[in-house]
């Protein structure tokens, strides 16, 4: 028997002659261009759904010198990348950022303070049109100086700035962390610990510095602090020595919520009770803040709205427009059984 015929796909032709607007205008509207009215896209867009048009990616990368791939780059181990509820909800918030484009992404996991030579010659060989960058480190050279070749947004203040401007969203850990404490110490609390983040990255810093301003503010003494690495694990391993370091601690901010989940088990495993003994408050209102034995109070960052944000503002560096280089995010207390 004949093989079956293939149905051709519909063109860039057909799409402009069921809107009727010209092919150059369903080109801009593919492209995700600013300049066209918001009627027309709309006549454009929903031509496309009757259609089930979809854009020929490989000749359009070969048009306009795009591979309309943007890099995700995520300077942590595989087990923190995929253990962290915030990746989670950065990558659908960029996804949906994304969605309105053409343009897809890419992961790459590299190595905290020295990326392999695969990754250093695929970020910077041309098979991606921008990077975003997550999780970033003070040993990240590399990645503090990728936007001299293509366009980079940062999830997070970058802690090294490289010769080109930084674009990045983010909140204001100095100030969240400041209030999460705060907190605590209108609650009556005066012996207030921290388990804080990596020194060697900005919210782990950041989040440190918002603590001890609380406390310094406060007159209250800010020597009961130890630090994590956003995980559970080290959020255990950060309560056991602050126990056994300061058996007299009433509280606890916590830099991260699944530091906080692990320092709460550890808390339970001692006789402590939480809140009546020991209070506790962690960062993020992410999934795990409310998966525990004990429901946590804690500082909410948007997560997905900064993935969301983050896509926008790399999408409007690649029309080449405008773009504010740094966006601060609201943050608020969520309040729960732990404090």
């Amino acid at each position: 028997m004949p093989p079956p015929s293939r149905r051709l796909a519909p063109t860039l032709e057909a799409v402009a002659a069921e809107a009727g607007v010209s092919r150059s205008t369903v080109s801009r509207v593919v492209n995700g261009s600013s300049k066209v009215r918001a009627d027309v896209v709309d006549i454009v867009q929903a031509a496309i759904e009757r259609l089930n048009y979809v854009p020929n990616r490989a000749a359009r990368s070969l048009a306009n010198s795009q591979t309309m791939a943007i890099a995700l780059v995520i300077p942590e181990d595989t087990g923190r990348f995929f253990g962290d509820p915030y990746f989670a909800a950065i990558v659908q918030g960029l996804a949906r950022g994304l969605e309105p484009s053409d343009y897809v992404l890419n992961l790459q996991l590299a190595s905290q303070s020295n990326p392999s030579r695969k990754t250093v010659r695929y970020l910077t060989g041309g098979n991606v049109d921008g990077a975003f960058v997550v999780s970033h480190h003070s040993g990240d050279n590399f990645l503090a100086d990728l936007g001299t070749s293509l366009p980079v947004v940062f999830g997070g203040r970058p802690l090294t700035r490289g010769d080109t401007p930084s674009y990045f969203v983010d909140v204001d850990n100095d100030d969240a962390a400041a209030m999460g404490t705060q907190f605590l110490i209108d609650r009556g609390r005066t012996r207030i610990a921290t388990i804080a983040g990596p020194p060697d990255m900005p919210a782990g810093i950041d989040r440190t510095a918002g603590w001890m301003r609380a406390l310094e503010r406060a007159g209250l003494g800010r020597d009961r602090i130890v630090h994590g690495d956003f995980s559970q694990a080290s959020g255990a391993r950060g309560m056991r020595e602050l126990l056994a370091r300061h058996p007299d601690l009433d509280a606890v901010f916590v830099a991260s919520d699944l530091m906080a989940t692990g320092a709460i088990s550890v808390l339970l495993e001692n006789g402590v009770r939480v809140p009546e003994d020991v209070a506790v408050v962690g960062f993020d209102d992410s999934p795990a803040a409310t998966t525990g034995v004990i429901p946590l109070t804690t500082v909410h960052q948007p997560s997905e709205s900064q993935g969301k944000k983050m896509a926008e503002m790399m999408l409007a560096l690649l029309r080449g427009e405008p773009v504010e280089p740094e966006c601060i995010m609201p943050t608020h207390m969520v309040v729960r059984a732990s404090a």
